[in-house]
């Protein structure tokens, strides 16, 4: 989750699409435009003095393209790229063997950078700053810290959680990008252009349906996309009109919030079975039979953010707009809804 979680929602299938249809220019990325402005600015200033790239931190919400624009990263450089994550990152040793057998200016990609071993992590600061790892040698009192010196690279890290970060880890990156959920208009952008790589005929109404229930995500919008492709495919011989976008979004139970199953099962769960009082996260959990990771890290944050719940002091509670989302008579006001 950080990416796993959510892409535990995801079919193979859906995984390997979404791979096929990244962007591998800056030019042809969209959205984001302050961020890739900025990381085109590092690059061609890198190449203009003949060194590698600043170290960057890519911060922000699940399927925003963290990952695309590490590899665009390393593509405009004209960089191989090397891909690990946090959690395959549990002892220094690990870290200390992907260093030394970096080539110079090589492009190292850490996802969920935050869930590194805190071993790791000390190892990774000298690495960043001084392109040089201390590796122990042999045990107990005999032990013994060698200096190596490693290739110039550029490290690119993720993290959806850039609040657990240490600060002297986050110090050395030479630029942090935050990304923001996309508007209306630019994932209408990107499933057009999904569409087109698709060789999928899709309206324009269409194309607005299917960007105003992605909830501000690419990576939703274009799983939203194969699935209307999949639809239309079956029942109208490829033709994707409003018509078969809405049915294949019902089907699918996406609502025109971009609700899921599990998110209105999430408010129901407040409202209904647990009559509308604040409920702690782990009481949720176990009603609904979902890890609490799931419901913390793929649901809530969205309900946060379209004001469906709130947190309080003494757990989770719906909004009005929930009661009213849901087609449910609203409550009396209360004094709950406050951080």
């Amino acid at each position: 989750m950080s990416d796993e979680l959510l892409d535990a929602k995801a079919e193979p299938s859906d995984l390997a699409f979404e791979t096929a249809i990244r962007p591998s220019k800056l030019e042809d990325f969209v959205g984001q435009v302050k961020v890739r402005a900025q990381i085109e600015l590092l690059i061609n200033a890198a190449r203009i003095e003949g060194r590698t790239a600043d170290h960057i931190l890519l911060a922000g919400p699940p399927g925003l393209g963290k990952t695309t624009l590490a590899m665009i990263v390393a593509k405009e450089s004209d960089r191989p790229l090397r891909l690990t994550s946090g959690p395959a990152i549990q002892h220094a040793g690990d870290l200390a063997a992907i260093l030394s057998s970096l080539s110079t200016g090589e492009v190292l990609f850490i996802d969920e950078i935050h869930r590194m071993s805190r071993s790791a992590e000390e190892l990774l600061y000298l690495a960043m700053e001084d392109f040089r790892v201390d590796v122990m040698v042999g045990k107990g009192v005999g032990a013994n810290s060698i200096s190596l010196d490693i290739e110039p690279f550029t490290l690119v890290g993720a993290t959806t959680r850039s609040g657990m970060l240490p600060n002297p880890l986050r110090d050395r990156f030479g630029f942090t990008a935050n990304l923001d959920f996309y508007s209306n208009e630019e994932l209408e952008q990107v499933v057009t252009r999904a569409a087109r790589l698709m060789n999928l005929s899709i309206d324009d109404e269409s194309l607005s349906l299917i960007a105003s229930r992605s909830r501000g995500t690419p990576r939703i919008a274009n799983r939203l996309l194969r699935r209307v492709r999949d639809y239309a495919l079956v029942n109208s011989s490829g033709l994707a009109t409003s018509k078969e976008v809405s049915a294949a979004l019902e089907l699918y139970e996406i609502d025109e919030l971009g609700l899921d199953r599990l998110d209105r099962a999430v408010l129901d769960a407040l409202i209904v079975r647990f009559s509308g009082k604040p409920t702690g996260l782990n009481t949720l959990a176990v009603a609904l039979g979902e890890e609490q990771d799931t419901i913390e890290t793929v649901v809530e944050p969205y309900l946060l953010r379209v004001g469906l719940i709130a947190r309080t002091a003494r757990g989770r509670q719906a909004t009005p707009a929930a009661y009213s989302h849901l087609g449910l008579p609203s409550p009396a006001p209360s004094h709950d809804l406050f951080d």
